[in-house]
């Protein structure tokens, strides 16, 4: 049993070389996008997925982004429409380089491909966040805050700690000035582009598109030299994902049946986990 356990383990090993060998070798690049942390976007109208400027706003930032990523050495750039249900943007006017994804990805986010490196577009920061424009984690009508190991939580953080359960590192972010620090607050040597700040919720200072797009160009260019260099977010384990719900989502009849869930009140769930990835999958599969 040591000798097939040490085998397996050899196995192990030489895989997660080999995948780590191919993700700097071909160096592709996941852009995760969103539409609260685009320039010009301040209001909650304007995030409507069929808002024709706000499109134009965005896809002008994904472009400028995948740009840089390209003048950097990335040999690809996957897209995901990550904005209210994936219906955001289009494949007649992405970049002509990437490769766009539409719909939902599931708990692992296809990460599993093993990446080079992943990157936020439109990012904006957790739920509660001081300074943050239209600032939720995952659902600003159904979340109230989420919290990982007793700390507040948004995309930022969550999905960051899932690239690091597949060994891949967060290189890039462009959002407001909060988002921004949310990132590098885990990793600090991410590069940033700050397009705007927030004065309160919905109201906001921003850069004009063309100065934004040209800042996301650089910050992404630059961003690619450190694959290699800026290490995966790792959260150690066990971990906790903690979520409170808003009053309308108040818990069911049978929340406490759910694998590895402790209830905390009315609203409020954690899920236990061995590891981070353990956890999550459990809060996202009730």
């Amino acid at each position: 049993m040591e000798a097939r356990s040490l085998a397996k383990g050899g196995v192990l090993l030489a895989w997660t070389l080999f995948a780590s060998l191919h993700a700097q070798t071909h160096r592709i690049v996941f852009l995760i996008t969103d539409a609260e942390g685009v320039a010009g976007v301040c209001r909650q109208d304007q995030t409507d997925p069929k808002d024709a400027e706000m499109r134009q706003l965005l896809t002008g930032e994904i472009n400028a982004a995948v740009t840089g990523l390209y003048d950097g050495g990335a040999s690809d750039v996957i897209v995901w429409d990550g904005h209210d249900g994936s219906q955001t943007l289009s494949a007649l006017t992405i970049h002509p380089r990437s490769k766009l994804i539409i719909g939902d990805l599931g708990v692992t986010m296809t990460l599993e491909r093993n990446y080079a490196a992943i990157g936020f577009v439109g990012q904006h920061a957790r739920a509660n966040r001081k300074g943050g424009v239209m600032a939720h984690s995952y659902s600003s009508l159904g979340i109230q805050t989420m919290r990982m190991n007793g700390k507040p939580v948004g995309e930022i953080e969550t999905r960051a700690a899932l690239a690091g359960a597949f060994n891949t590192p967060v290189i890039f972010l462009s959002g407001d000035q909060a988002a921004a620090d949310d990132l590098r607050a885990i990793v600090p040597d991410a590069e940033v582009a700050v397009v705007k700040e927030g004065f309160s919720n919905y109201a906001c200072q921003t850069l004009p598109a063309d100065a934004a797009r040209d800042l996301i160009k650089e910050r992404a260019t630059h961003a690619v030299s450190k694959i290699g260099q800026i290490k995966p977010y790792k959260v150690e384990g066990p971990v906790t994902i903690q979520i409170e719900y808003t009053t309308r989502n108040a818990l069911g009849v049978d929340a406490h049946l759910r694998p590895g869930a402790e209830i905390v009140d009315a609203r409020t769930i954690r899920y236990s986990g061995k590891d981070f990835l353990e956890a999550w999958t459990r809060s996202q599969h009730p």
